[in-house]
């Protein structure tokens, strides 16, 4: 198989402790898959361009050093968000800023100002969150990521996450309640 694209996670874990070609052809594949979404997590959570800049290339290097002493990764996105997760959170205690912003690269550029308006208010709603309810709803509404997958990130229970996305969901409509009547 020369189309590395074809490969699974699992097989390009492998090739990552291999040749110098397959390892750099899989992590590349590797970064093809999972940069979008692991950037927009970063720039949410930090909430500037900067330090999501930072932060993704630390969790990208943290990733390439750890996977050929790692014994087995068997998720390779969750992976990489845990990671991604414990350097925001670093850097939440370094720089005691945690807000989370709205970015026009992160909504569709053919967007109606109307939707527009209303994902930048949901945007906002959400720096009002506490950082546990924020992390998890933006992991499971925003990424996509299953329960599973997000107990793996946060090492928390699969019952605590379901309610606390749930609680999120039930402040958001408080907040939003405000200004949608408004809107």
């Amino acid at each position: 198989m020369n189309n590395y694209s074809q490969y699974s996670d699992f097989q390009l874990i492998e090739l990552l402790k291999g040749s110098k070609n397959d390892s750099e052809k899989a992590f590349t594949e590797i970064y093809t898959r999972y940069s979008q979404r692991l950037y927009a997590y970063c720039l949410r959570m930090v909430g500037n361009t900067e330090d999501a800049s930072d932060i993704f290339q630390e969790c990208f290097l943290k990733f390439f050093s750890s996977s050929k002493n790692e014994a087995y990764i068997d998720n390779i996105r969750a992976y990489l968000f845990r990671i991604a997760r414990n350097l925001c959170i670093n850097r939440k205690r370094n720089h005691r800023q945690f807000s989370v912003i709205s970015d026009d690269n992160l909504i569709s550029s053919d967007t109606d100002y109307a939707d527009k308006e209303l994902m930048d208010i949901l945007i906002s709603s959400l720096d009002v969150l506490e950082f546990q309810y924020r992390e998890v709803f933006i992991l499971r509404q925003f990424q996509g990521l299953s329960y599973k997958e997000i107990a793996e990130i946060t090492g928390e229970p699969l019952s605590t996450l379901k309610n606390r996305v749930w609680r999120a969901k039930e402040k958001l409509k408080t907040i939003l309640t405000h200004y949608l009547e408004e809107f």
